[in-house]
């Protein structure tokens, strides 16, 4: 198997590289988050994934595209479902395209480790976008291990976001803590 899984952060990636090599499975880790934002959030958590690739010697893709103007452009006449609607298919479709063009056989993305994502929902849709390029999605899920990665994440001293990452959930974020 020839992995490549699309990574939204190092501290998502922490257990789900974790897990994969105790299968044996080597993947290679793939940035492609245009829906991150503002610009300093979105080169804070790439460069941290950059310095915890080469820290655990992984290899990593960059696709570099901030993106703001297309996020907001797919994005404005529905922001309450903009993650199904978008933002998780966005980064799937281009994962899976760099994976048929780069050899890869098997996608699967770090989005599944998150207990506060919608992870039937991105299970279905990567099944569905693999089998359109012809690729495999491995499905995991590693929410069980959330907690266990984001405590080694804190432990390395990576960047902890506040947020998911677009300027609506950062919005979601302060007023949830402001209403508090």
């Amino acid at each position: 198997m020839k992995l490549l899984m699309h990574t939204c952060c190092a501290p998502c990636s922490v257990y789900c590289i974790d897990s994969l090599r105790k299968e044996e499975i080597e993947p290679t880790v793939y940035w492609y988050n245009p829906n991150i934002h503002p610009y300093i959030e979105y080169k804070t958590r790439r460069d941290t994934l950059k310095e915890y690739a080469k820290s655990i010697d992984i290899e990593a893709v960059f696709h570099e595209e901030y993106g703001l103007d297309e996020f907001c452009k797919n994005v404005v006449c529905d922001l309450q479902n903009r993650c199904v609607n978008y933002c998780y298919r966005v980064r799937l479709e281009d994962t899976a395209k760099y994976a048929k063009q780069n050899g890869y056989d098997t996608i699967t993305t770090t989005l599944l480790v998150s207990p506060y994502q919608k992870h039937e929902f991105i299970h279905e849709l990567g099944d569905k976008i693999a089998k359109e390029y012809g690729l495999k999605f491995l499905y995991r899920n590693f929410r069980v291990g959330f907690r266990e990665g984001q405590a080694k994440a804190r432990e390395l001293g990576l960047y902890m976001q506040k947020y998911c990452g677009c300027i609506f959930s950062e919005e979601e974020r302060y007023l949830r803590h402001k209403n508090k």
